[in-house]
C-alpha cells in the first residue's frame, strides 16, 4: 500500500487500535453491528444518517472547517483551507487576536474531524467525505452554511459560448477559443486579487452596494426584465451570473475576494467565555441549595400525602387532566408548571405511577413507602439522581405536539433523548467555575450553542430600496438582500464588537438548558445560581467508570448534604387555638401521626397544624383511641395539652362510633333509636333514601361510601363496620399501586460502548480485515471476485485442512453459519477428524470447530506467518 492513502478505508488501516476505538467510542452507530472488515467501516461511516448524527456533535469551530472543507477545491491544502478559515492577512473586521487564534485552534479542529473520520488524507490533500460535502456544500435546494454561491464554473455551465466571451470582453480579458479556457480565464480574474481590486474600482457605487449586501449571503436574488444600470454591469462582467429564469448569484471566487478570503464572516476558533461571574462564598450557597433540597424533600412528600388514597384519574389518551393539574398545583401552593415538574420528578423516580385498574387512576407505588424511610439525604440523591437520567421533560407540559393537542403532565410523548446530556452539560459547565461562582443563564447558552451550534437560522431582508429590482420568490433581492452573516457566526459577531444578526429562536436544546437551570434551582442542585458541593459530588457519577473500590459518588454527595440539613424534630408546641407549631422537620412517625390528627394551616421555617372535629375524627377512622391521641401528643409536646384540645378529642371520640354503616346497599345500626329517629326526621337525609328496619336500624339505598359521608355532613360521627361488626380501620396509606418499575430513559442514538466491548470490536475488525486484504496463493481455480467467499471442492477442502495441520499453515475459508450469515475467516487448523475441523480462528481469537460441510472453500495465504 502506498504511502498516501487513496480512500478513507485505506487511511483506517493506518490508524492503531487506540484510534479505531476512538472512532467507534465517538460514533457507536458504527458499531450496530460490528463492521466485517475496514472496508465495511468505512462505508457505514460515509453513509447519511452517521455522517449527520456526526456532524451534529462537532463544536462550532470544528463545523466551521468542515463547512469551508466544502465550499474548498477537493483535495484541499492545509494552507488553502487556512486562508478560507483565516482570511487576508490584517482584516479590519475581525477581532483583534481572531486570526491567531484561527491559526492556533485549527490543528485541533482537523484533528477532530479527522479522528471521527470526516476527514481524511494528508495535510497536502485534505478530503472531506463525500457525504458530508453533499450536506454541507451550496446547491440550489440550499444554501451553504457560509453563504457562498456556486463556483464560476458551475454557474456557467449551460451558458452559450458568445455570452461567456461577451462577458470575458466587457471584464477586460482576451477573448478564448473554447468555453473551458473562457471559464478558467474568469475564474483566474476573479481569484487574482490585485486585478479583481482594479475590475472593482471602476465598479458604480450602486454596484458596490449590491454586493456588498450579497457577499455574506445568500448569494441568490432576482431581476427585472430590463435591469438598472449598476445591475447590468455586473451581469455584463461576471459578477452575476444566471441562476435561473429571471434570478442571479453572485459566484463564490469573487464573493470569496469581497470576503478577504474568508469562508465566514466571523470564525469562532474559541468558545464564549462564561462570562460575568458572580462570586459568592461557597459555604452560603451550600446552605441555600440544602434549604432548596429540603423544601424539595417536602413538597415531594406532601405530593405523595396528597395522592395516598388513591390521587386523579388517568385519561384515555394517558397523562393527567388540566383540571387535576390545576388541583395538584393548588394543593402545593405552586404554579401549574412546577407541579407538572414535580409530578414528572416523583414518576421518573419511581414513586408515582398508574395503577392499571379498570377505573384507571394514579397513586403512590410500594416503593414509595421505602424511599418515605430512608433519610433526608438518601432520599435527595434518589430525586436527583433520576432527574438527571430522565429523558422525560416537564417543561413541555402544556406545549402542543405534532397533531397540535396540548401535552399532559405524566403523560405520553414527553421524552426527549437530548434531555439527560443538556442537564449534565448544563451543570458541567457550572462545576467548571470556582465554587460558589454563579453566571448569567444567557452565557450558558452561548457556550452550549458553541458546542452544539444551532443550524438554520432565519435570515432577516432589508426593506427594498431599488426600484430596478424585485425580491425572486426563493432568493432575497440582490439590491435588498440582507448582509447578515450565517448562523455559525452569530455570537461571533457579538464578542467582536460587531453588529450580530438576529438571534435564533431557541431550539429543543436550548429550551432544555433553561429548564435545567430553573429546575436546578428547585431541586438544590445549585444554590443562588451557583453549584453545590454535594452536587459537584454527584456529577462524577456517569461521567467517568469510577475505580474499584471507590466510594459511590450518591453515597458521597449524601454525606456532603446530610450536616446541611436540618435534623428532624422530636416534639411540638401545642397552643391554646388548636394549633400546634413544628418549629422545624419532624421525626417520620411523629410527622405521619401528626399530619392524620391535624390539618397543615401554613408552612415555612415553621409548619402550624390545625386540629378540628373532621381532623381527630380522621385519626379515629385511622384506629387510634381518645387515650392513645392524648398520651401521644402529651409525650411529643413541650407545652402541656391545652384544655380545649383535650376537650375536642374527647368530644369527637365519644361520639365517634355511635352510628354503624354497612352495606345493604348500606345500613345504619345505633343501640340509641332515638338518635335514628333523629336522622330520619332531618331533611337533609332525603338524599339518603333511608328507611328503618328495626328500632335500631336504618337500610339506605346509596353505598357505604356516600352514606358515610352524607351522614359526616351533617354533623355526625359515623363509623364503618365490617360484616363482622368490626370497625373498620382507614389507614391513610392503605392505597397503593401494584409493583411498578421507574419509566426507562429513551437513549439518544446507541448507547457508548464499554471498553471491553470496544476491545473485541476492534480486535473482529482487524481479523475480517485480514482475510479480506490478505494476499493468496495462486489456484487453479478461478479467484473469487472481491468481497466474495472462495470455492472449492469437498475433496480440496479436506485436503487443504489435513496438509495445514501438518505443515501449521494459516488458510483463508469462507463459513456460512447455521443462520445462513457468510462471512470470511483466518484460521489455523489444529485438528481435522469426524467432519469437523478444529482450528484457532483469528477473526475471533479463538479456538472453534467448523464443520467442514459448511466451509464453503479454502485458499492458502500467502504470508504464512500471519497472526
Amino acid at each position: 500500500m502506498s504511502e498516501t492513502p487513496r480512500t478513507l478505508a485505506e487511511e483506517l488501516r493506518t490508524r492503531p487500535d487506540s484510534g479505531l476505538a476512538d472512532l467507534l467510542r465517538a460514533r457507536p452507530d458504527l458499531l450496530n453491528p460490528v463492521p466485517g472488515d475496514l472496508t465495511q467501516l468505512a462505508t457505514r461511516a460515509g453513509t447519511r444518517a452517521s455522517v449527520v448524527r456526526a456532524v451534529e456533535r462537532l463544536d462550532r469551530f470544528a463545523l466551521q472547517t468542515a463547512e469551508a472543507l466544502a465550499v474548498a477545491p477537493d483535495p484541499c491544502p492545509y494552507e488553502t483551507l487556512l486562508g478560507l478559515m483565516a482570511g487576508d492577512a490584517g482584516a479590519a473586521d475581525l477581532a483583534p487576536g481572531t486570526v491567531t487564534a484561527v491559526t492556533a485552534e485549527l490543528p485541533r479542529a482537523l484533528r477532530t474531524l479527522r479522528d471521527q473520520a470526516l476527514v481524511w488524507g494528508g495535510d497536502d490533500r485534505l478530503r472531506l467525505v463525500r457525504t458530508a460535502r453533499e450536506l454541507l456544500a451550496p446547491g440550489p435546494a440550499h444554501p451553504s452554511p457560509t453563504g457562498l454561491g456556486p463556483t464560476v464554473a458551475e454557474a456557467t455551465s449551460g451558458m452559450s459560448p458568445g455570452r461567456l466571451q461577451e462577458i470575458l470582453a466587457a471584464a477586460g480579458l482576451a477573448a478564448t477559443h473554447d468555453p473551458v479556457t473562457a471559464v478558467a480565464a474568469l475564474t483566474g480574474l476573479f481569484e487574482d486579487r490585485t486585478r479583481m481590486a482594479t475590475l472593482l474600482g471602476g465598479a458604480p457605487d450602486e454596484a458596490r452596494a449590491v454586493l456588498d449586501r450579497l457577499v455574506w449571503g445568500p448569494p441568490y436574488g432576482a431581476v427585472t426584465d430590463r435591469p438598472a444600470a449598476h445591475l447590468q454591469w455586473l451581469l455584463d462582467r461576471g459578477l452575476l451570473l444566471p441562476a435561473g429564469p429571471r434570478n442571479v448569484v453572485l459566484p463564490r471566487e469573487a464573493a470569496l475576494h469581497l470576503r478577504a478570503g474568508r469562508a465566514h464572516r466571523y470564525p469562532e476558533p474559541l468558545p464564549p467565555a462564561l462570562a460575568p461571574t458572580t462570586e459568592r462564598d461557597p459555604q452560603l450557597v451550600d446552605s441555600a441549595a440544602a434549604g432548596q433540597a429540603f423544601t424539595a424533600l417536602a413538597t415531594v412528600e406532601e405530593l405523595l400525602k396528597e395522592w395516598d388514597l388513591g390521587g386523579p384519574g388517568v385519561l384515555r389518551a394517558g397523562g393527567l387532566s388540566v383540571r387535576d393539574l390545576k388541583r395538584t398545583a393548588a394543593a402545593l401552593d405552586v404554579t401549574e408548571q412546577t407541579a407538572a415538574f414535580w409530578l414528572e420528578l416523583a414518576y421518573s423516580a419511581g414513586l408515582l405511577a398508574s395503577d392499571g385498574e379498570a377505573d384507571e387512576r394514579y397513586a403512590p407505588t410500594p416503593a414509595a413507602e421505602d424511599w418515605r424511610q430512608l433519610p433526608a439525604e438518601q432520599r435527595w440523591t434518589r430525586l436527583a439522581t433520576a432527574w438527571l437520567a430522565a429523558t422525560r421533560t416537564a417543561g413541555l407540559v402544556g406545549t402542543p405536539d405534532p397533531k397540535g393537542r396540548a401535552l399532559s403532565a405524566l403523560g405520553p410523548n414527553l421524552d426527549r433523548s437530548a434531555a439527560p446530556e443538556v442537564r449534565r452539560r448544563t451543570l458541567t459547565l457550572l462545576a467548571s467555575l470556582t465554587p460558589g461562582t454563579s453566571v448569567p443563564a444567557e452565557a450558558v447558552l452561548d457556550r452550549l450553542r458553541w458546542e452544539r451550534p444551532l443550524r438554520g437560522a432565519a435570515q432577516t431582508p432589508a426593506p427594498a430600496t431599488n426600484s430596478g429590482t424585485r425580491t425572486a420568490p426563493r432568493h432575497p433581492n440582490p439590491a435588498t438582500a440582507s448582509a447578515s452573516a450565517s448562523p455559525s457566526d452569530t455570537n461571533a459577531a457579538r464578542n467582536a464588537g460587531a453588529p450580530a444578526t438576529p438571534p435564533a429562536p431557541d431550539d429543543l436544546r436550548s429550551r432544555i438548558a433553561r429548564w435545567t437551570l430553573a429546575e436546578a434551582e428547585l431541586l438544590g442542585i445549585t444554590g443562588r445560581g451557583a453549584l453545590a458541593t454535594h452536587t459537584r459530588v454527584l456529577l462524577e457519577a456517569g461521567a467517568e467508570a469510577a475505580p474499584t473500590g471507590a466510594e459511590d459518588p450518591a453515597a458521597r454527595a449524601a454525606s456532603f448534604l446530610a450536616p446541611l440539613l436540618p435534623e428532624p424534630l422530636d416534639h411540638v408546641l401545642l397552643q391554646a387555638d388548636l394549633t400546634a407549631v413544628a418549629p422545624g422537620p419532624l421525626e417520620r412517625p411523629l410527622a405521619d401521626v401528626l399530619g392524620v390528627l391535624a390539618d397543615v394551616e401554613s408552612k415555612g421555617g415553621a409548619t402550624v397544624y390545625r386540629f378540628t372535629p373532621a381532623s381527630v375524627r380522621r385519626a379515629l377512622d385511622a384506629g387510634r383511641s381518645a387515650a392513645e391521641l392524648q398520651s401521644f401528643l402529651a409525650a411529643h409536646s413541650r407545652t402541656p395539652v391545652p384544655q380545649p384540645l383535650a376537650y375536642l378529642i374527647d368530644d369527637v371520640a365519644r361520639r365517634h362510633g355511635r352510628l354503624r354503616v354497612g352495606a345493604a346497599s348500606a345500613y345504619v345500626r345505633c343501640d340509641d333509636d332515638a338518635l335514628l329517629t333523629e336522622i330520619l326526621a332531618d331533611r337533609r337525609a332525603v338524599a339518603l333514601r333511608l328507611r328503618r328496619l328495626a328500632p335500631t336500624v336504618l337500610a339506605s339505598a346509596a353505598p357505604p361510601e356516600q352514606l358515610l359521608e352524607g351522614l359526616r355532613a351533617m354533623g355526625y360521627a359515623p363509623a364503618a363496620e365490617s360484616a363482622e361488626g368490626d370497625v373498620l380501620i382507614a389507614r391513610p396509606d392503605a392505597y397503593r399501586t401494584p409493583p411498578r418499575t421507574a419509566p426507562t430513559p429513551v437513549p439518544e442514538g446507541p448507547p457508548a460502548p464499554d471498553p471491553t466491548l470496544l476491545e473485541a470490536a476492534v480486535r473482529a475488525i482487524r481479523a475480517g480485515d485480514l482475510a479480506a486484504t490478505a494476499e493468496r496463493k495462486p489456484a487453479t481455480t478461478p479467484a473469487p471476485a472481491p468481497g466474495a467467499l472462495p470455492r472449492t471442492t469437498s475433496a480440496e477442502t479436506l485436503a487443504t485442512m489435513q496438509a495445514a495441520v501438518l505443515t501449521n499453515a494459516t488458510l483463508w475459508i469462507g463459513y456460512v453459519n447455521a443462520d445462513g450469515a457468510a462471512s470470511q475467516r483466518v484460521i489455523a487448523p489444529v485438528r481435522v477428524e469426524g467432519g469437523f475441523v478444529t482450528a484457532y480462528d483469528h477473526t475471533a481469537d479463538e479456538v472453534r470447530t467448523f464443520p467442514l460441510h459448511r466451509i464453503t472453500g479454502v485458499a492458502e495465504l500467502a504470508d504464512e506467518t500471519a497472526s
